[in-house]
């Protein structure tokens, strides 16, 4: 099974979501990334966090852009070509013939372009053989409830599975918002919210963020 690891926008905790998705995976996992932007080739990126709190060692990094911004620009302007998102199916199709579960975090959103033609993470998907799914990560406080039910809304436009939505960053004591959005989030969009995780969890040791994940998910 691939699963997406998409979110309704960028720095809402994909990339702890999806580490503790691939703990909850089990043994065999692959991880990819398909674009890795704002980082320099000696530096470490998204999939090292996900290999220090999961301990994954199967880790896939698609193209590395050293701008901050959406792959797309940031290929633009470093002058670096893209795989098209049939090159990435391909490859992640081809993983998924190795590894019982493949996770793909995405770039920012799930409509942010990922190849020249602006495909996006909703299109790769088009391409592949291999049955998947989406995990929508989103965030716990005010705004939530129109940018996960828009997100929500453009995967069911495409007919796009969706398994449940993850509150990327959930803080040890909520708000008035955030408890209330807990219980709108299903209401508004029609999916379950499957896992919250706790602030704070990407700075413990891989043997503490293991020992907790199966509290985090329902």
């Amino acid at each position: 099974m691939i699963t997406f690891v998409t979110g309704t926008d960028t720095d809402i905790g994909k990339t702890i979501v999806t580490a503790a998705l691939a703990v909850r995976a089990g043994d065999s996992v692959a991880v990819v990334k398909p674009a890795q932007t704002g980082v320099q080739p000696d530096e470490p990126g998204d999939l090292a966090d996900v290999q220090r709190l999961s301990g994954v060692t199967a880790l896939h990094e698609g193209v590395r852009l050293p701008e901050p911004l959406a792959p797309t620009t940031a290929a633009r302007r470093a002058g670096i070509e893209l795989p098209s998102v049939e090159e990435y199916a391909a490859s992640i199709d081809g993983l998924a013939g190795s590894y019982d579960t493949v996770l793909v975090e995405g770039a920012g959103g799930l409509l942010v372009g990922l190849d020249a033609d602006g495909n996006n993470l909703a299109d790769l998907a088009e391409y592949l053989t291999t049955p998947f799914r989406f995990v929508v990560v989103t965030r716990a406080g005010l705004g939530t409830l129109n940018h996960t039910a828009l997100t929500v809304e453009a995967l069911r436009s495409r007919e796009l599975p969706v398994e449940g939505l993850v509150i990327g960053c959930w803080p040890a004591e909520p708000d008035l918002a955030e408890r209330c959005n807990l219980e709108d989030l299903p209401a508004i969009t029609g999916i379950p919210v499957i896992g919250r995780i706790p602030a704070g969890v990407g700075t413990w040791s891989r043997e503490e963020f293991a020992a907790a994940v199966p509290g985090w998910f329902a």
